[in-house]
């Protein structure tokens, strides 16, 4: 498999273009992943907060991404 390593902590690989695995994506609460799925002029902020959560340990299942 191609990509770059999964920040989610799995040991995974990413595809291009995607913040997670798919492993780790489907581990996100589904408010999560809808709002790191729109595209719109704040789609980068939730992108650093998903990333800043990441860093600090916080478990996939718990994190909350603001809509």
């Amino acid at each position: 498999m191609t990509g770059t390593p999964c920040k989610g902590g799995c040991r995974g690989t990413r595809q291009p273009h995607r913040y997670l695995c798919l492993t780790c994506w489907h581990a996100l609460p589904a408010a999560a992943r809808r709002a790191l799925a729109r595209s719109d002029a704040h789609a980068v902020a939730r992108l650093r907060e998903l990333h800043r959560q990441l860093e600090a340990g916080i478990p996939l299942t718990e994190i909350e991404v603001t809509p």
